[in-house]
């Protein structure tokens, strides 16, 4: 496994900043936070490290070079909005850019995207399996055609009063991953997975590793730190932020060991990145670098 960093908290920093911080603390990989250039729509989105739409010839000659001489692959093209949004221009601008960055990620030799399926909050499972069916196929037709992986992180982007009450995303739980990979029956098509999601919504975030343990294309480190006297104050039904916390890897809930030894124990053998989200940490663009690497240090007990 390659340890690595989602480089969404970095975007302070410019493409080359960004590099070279990981080079200097050894990391090994970065999943490149690539959302169209604009004003970010949510926290921790938004951030451009790679502007696809400038993506010419010598700029990927200049991508390619610049993470090779210092000793970095980029693991994906990362890219997360609701790709099923119910207005139905804003669908359609996301479908587009993620459109783009599949051929962008196999023009730069990555072949990788993360992304999220997406939701229509106020409908139900059953309904929204029956938009994905239209939103889906042709974006996976895309994949296919260039050879690019696409990654779906089981995060419910469920988390504020605007996204309740079903969230914006319903890949979230292996019930749902079933129902959705019998739609999408593509090699093309699969998880990016983070267990701090199952955490908080009470799944059991090793079992799903072996079942679906062909579909994990991608890993993410991140914590959750579930807080029991506010979950039994404001109980299931509020909003996850009022009883839950992310957090820096090894100060939530989640067990690092147990974990890293499930995906072991299925050979799963390809890119894993730091995730982070700690609100503990965004004081500073150095309290953010030192988060980071304190999650480094943590987690090398278990990935080198």
């Amino acid at each position: 496994m390659k340890l690595g960093l989602v480089s969404a908290i970095l975007g302070d920093l410019s493409f080359e900043e960004m590099i070279d911080f990981l080079a200097e603390n050894g990391f090994q990989c970065v999943e490149v936070a690539c959302w169209p250039k604009g004003k970010a729509v949510r926290r921790y989105a938004g951030v451009t490290h790679i502007n696809i739409d400038e993506l010419d010839d010598e700029r990927i000659t200049y991508i390619k070079k610049y993470v090779a001489e210092r000793g970095i692959e980029i693991s994906s093209l990362a890219y997360y909005p609701n790709t099923m949004d119910p207005d139905p221009e804003k669908r359609a601008v996301y479908v587009e850019h993620l459109k783009k960055l599949i051929t962008a990620s196999a023009r730069l030799g990555v072949n990788m995207v993360t992304t999220f399926v997406g939701r229509v909050p106020d409908k139900t499972i059953a309904q929204n399996l029956e938009i994905m069916k239209e939103v889906w196929p042709p974006i996976i037709k895309v994949a296919e055609e260039y050879g690019v992986k696409i990654a779906i992180e089981n995060c419910p982007m469920l988390f504020t009063d605007d996204e309740w009450p079903g969230g914006q995303n319903i890949m979230t739980s292996p019930a749902n991953w079933r129902k959705v990979f019998e739609i999408i029956d593509s090699p093309n098509f699969g998880i990016n997975y983070d267990p701090s999601h199952f955490v908080w919504q009470q799944i059991d975030y090793i079992k799903p590793i072996y079942e679906f343990k062909d579909k994990i294309f991608h890993v993410h480190y991140k914590d959750i730190k579930v807080y029991k006297d506010k979950l039994a104050d404001v109980g299931i039904m509020a909003t996850p932020l009022q009883f839950m916390s992310p957090k820096l890897p090894g100060l939530g809930d989640v067990d690092w060991g147990k974990y890293v030894s499930a995906l072991t124990d299925i050979g799963f053998n390809g890119y894993t990145c730091i995730e982070v989200e700690d609100k503990a940490f965004e004081g500073s663009l150095e309290d953010m670098k030192k988060s980071i690497i304190l999650s480094k240090r943590y987690l090398e007990q278990f990935v080198i």
